[in-house]
């Protein structure tokens, strides 16, 4: 009786569950499959292979097969699989995401096939199942071009259905007249958070699991080797730069002993090989190097670090990669960019000019106000209106340098590209399908129209699933695949209504909070630059433009921690070029009331620099600072030593300590580094110490005589005495 008991609650707890989990007050937000509703209840139905893809006669012959299992923990018997239909085709894409989203009984589809059906005795607890369909668009009753839908279901006697998947079929006869082939370009990228602080030093060990096994990097890769050569990549220069900086050994900071030598990594030697081998003639986009927060670096004043980053990444790009990787297209960081900008982008020159920008569709909305609302609320970069008909992907904004094209991703079609809770590869496709279907038969349209797809840039792939959608999408009837420069704004052009950038969105932003000190590192590190002879390109400018990533969006705290250490690095380096001698209780003697006193400057970098030193005297009325012919001492590297003879006058009125400030400055008068103060000791001479200094030269000097005068004397006298001597011999 126990036993019994204990099964009736267990089929109890299994059988009404879907009852609550229909009801419309638990409706999904976001397109989901019944997959994962059903395996919460304890019986799960996969549908797992639509063939052919779609129909093109309304005697094809489709099969649908899928599977049902049992974890209920007990048996279950008397079930039933059946296919649920229309005949009504949706009439556009606000319908079938509607349809998609919607897991209540009102949008199931209100025909259930009588030919299409599967009897299941008994399934035991832990026990799987094939099912499979065979159908004809006849059958359904399908009669015109477009998207239809359908659902699978399993109930059991009269109890309210235990599980049910929706999906679309897509019927495609041919049409009068033909419809128009539009063309879509997909963009793919190959973005990742920076990994290492200064050139020299890793500050995680993180990009080796990402480039192996099932790491997003090794994905990517695999992608990469059998996409179209229609796909057009985005590639951060900096991740490759981070990646050849593996094949080599490397060090890495630890929290334990500060830093550790890893080996040369093998695995790192290959990804790179293989990127190169598979991005060899496909179109290739460089980032900014470390894809910089753009729009944040603009609102803060750092409009030079955003043309830095596109001079670097052409540059790496070319050495990493190959030459001739396109720079004039920017992807914003999650497609979003403003006016200000826009107009930072569009003003650089050579590769630091951007002349086309991808843009997520709520930046740039369309201008009318026809479009239908979904019952999916709006998501992060996802609009919450469809338009009733799909726009164009191309238009022109004005900057102050001219035109510049915007492309707009098409944030459904993005959407499909991306793995999706349980949603399969099967479900992704037959959505993708019918999604692209229905734009081209949208009303209205007489030439063909430009669609980019364009997941999320820090995306997770699944490489099954992408690559099944861009062979579906390499076979459509109604698609031409495209690379994503080939789009050009058409003639006739849908309004929109200009680019929308909220508070929001800027609250999304790297705030001065985070930019300031990497503002105060990036000016010290251009000043280790100036100050060398030939003004060589400062070794810091790819460190700091990895501080300024938009992966740092979410993980301020760790940003700030690589910021840190990268201006300690700089600091050090600045250091190496100092005034020596300036110890404050070291006193520099002036002997007289003018005189010169020498200031050194130590440089221990290995390259020779050339710096202007700056003497002030901080009380003038005691000591005055003499102009020098030139203030400006050439020093070689690796511990050599300068210096310059400054010439002072004391105030003759009396002598004591007095301070002059020190300043290094660059050849272009740029301050460097902080200024010190030496104390100088004066001893000029008074009036009364001149009067007696006198006296005692003349004392002195009349001694002297004396001295002089008493032994020629003596010598007169002495000479007389032998003169009388030798008289008397």
């Amino acid at each position: 009786m126990i036993r019994k008991a204990t099964l009736l609650a267990v089929l109890s707890t299994a059988l009404l569950a879907p009852m609550v989990a229909t009801t419309p007050g638990t409706a999904a937000a976001t397109t989901r499959t019944s997959t994962a509703a059903s395996a919460r209840q304890g019986l799960s139905l996969t549908v797992s292979a639509v063939t052919p893809e779609w129909a093109k006669s309304r005697a094809d012959v489709i099969k649908i097969s899928g599977t049902i299992r049992n974890d209920t923990g007990a048996a279950l018997s008397q079930l039933s699989v059946r296919l649920r239909y229309s005949s009504q085709r949706l009439p556009d894409r606000a319908a079938i995401e509607t349809y998609l989203a919607d897991q209540t009984d009102a949008t199931l589809p209100g025909q259930v096939s009588s030919q299409s059906s599967v009897s299941v005795a008994t399934l035991a607890a832990g026990a799987s199942m094939p099912w499979e369909f065979t159908l004809t668009p006849a059958q359904l009753l399908l009669s015109s071009f477009g998207a239809y839908p359908i659902a699978v279901e399993v109930m059991q006697q009269s109890w309210p259905r235990l599980a049910v998947q929706r999906t679309l079929l897509t019927y495609a006869p041919p049409t009068q007249p033909k419809l128009p082939r539009n063309r879509l370009a997909v963009v793919l990228p190959v973005i990742d958070q920076p990994h290492r602080a200064d050139d020299g030093t890793f500050a995680d060990d993180k990009l080796g699991a990402a480039l192996t096994g099932k790491g997003r990097l090794a994905d990517l890769a695999r992608i990469a080797r059998t996409a179209p050569p229609t796909v057009t990549w985005f590639v951060d220069p900096a991740l490759l730069d981070d990646v050849n900086a593996m094949v080599k050994g490397y060090r890495v900071a630890t929290a334990k002993s500060g830093e550790e030598t890893r080996p040369a990594n093998a695995e790192a030697a290959q990804w790179l090989a293989d990127m190169r081998s598979a991005l060899a003639a496909p179109p290739v986009v460089a980032t900014p190097y470390a894809d910089p927060d753009v729009t944040g670096l603009v609102h803060q004043g750092l409009d030079a670090l955003t043309g830095r980053a596109l001079e670097l990444g052409a540059q790496k790009a070319s050495e990493l990669l190959r030459p001739g990787v396109q720079t004039s297209v920017n992807w914003p960081p999650n497609g979003l960019i403003d006016a200000d900008a826009l107009d930072a982008l569009a003003v650089g020159k050579g590769s630091a000019q951007v002349r086309k920008v991808l843009l997520n569709a709520t930046n740039l909305p369309l201008q009318s106000a026809t479009s239908t609302t979904t019952s999916t609320p709006a998501t992060a970069g996802t609009p919450a209106t469809i338009p009733a008909v799909t726009p164009d992907a191309a238009t022109t904004l004005d900057t102050v340098n001219g035109p510049v094209t915007a492309l707009v991703a098409d944030a459904g079609l993005s959407r499909t590209f991306e793995p999706g809770g349980s949603t399969s590869t099967v479900l992704s496709r037959q959505r993708f399908i019918a999604e692209t279907a229905t734009i081209a038969a949208e009303p209205g349209q007489t030439r063909p129209r430009s669609l980019v797809v364009a997941p999320s840039r820090r995306w997770d792939p699944n490489p099954t699933l992408v690559s099944s959608l861009l062979k579906t999408a390499g076979s459509l009837p109604w698609l031409t695949l495209t690379p994503l420069d080939s789009i050009k704004p058409a003639k006739t052009r849908t309004p929109r209504a200009g680019l929308t950038y909220t508070d929001a969105d800027r609250k999304e932003e790297l705030g001065g909070k985070y930019l300031d000190p990497i503002k105060t590192a990036w000016e010290k590190a251009q000043l280790t630059s100036l100050i060398t002879t030939d003004k060589r390109v400062s070794s810091f400018d790819a460190a700091v433009l990895r501080l300024a990533s938009s992966a740092w969006r979410n993980q301020t705290r760790a940003g700030r921690a690589v910021t840190r250490t990268v201006d300690g690095k700089v600091q050090a380096i600045m250091n190496k070029v100092s005034i020596t001698g300036a110890d404050p209780d070291r006193l520099l003697t002036l002997a007289g009331s003018n005189g010169v006193v020498p200031v050194s400057v130590k440089n221990t970098m290995s390259d020779e620099v050339t710096v202007d030193v700056e003497v002030t005297s901080n009380n003038p009325r005691l000591l005055r600072v003499e102009r020098l012919p030139s203030n400006r001492l050439v020093i070689g590297g690796d511990g050599q030593s300068g210096t310059l003879q400054v010439p002072l006058t004391a105030s003759p009125s009396g002598s004591g300590d007095a301070t002059v400030t020190v300043q290094l400055r660059t050849s272009d008068g740029q301050a460097y580094g902080k200024p010190v103060k030496l104390t100088i000791r004066t001893t000029g001479y008074t009036g009364i110490a001149l009067v007696i200094v006198g006296a005692a030269l003349t004392v002195m000097l009349a001694a002297v005589v004396t001295r002089v005068l008493r032994r020629r004397s003596q010598r007169r006298l002495a000479r007389a005495a032998r003169t009388r001597e030798s008289e008397t011999v």
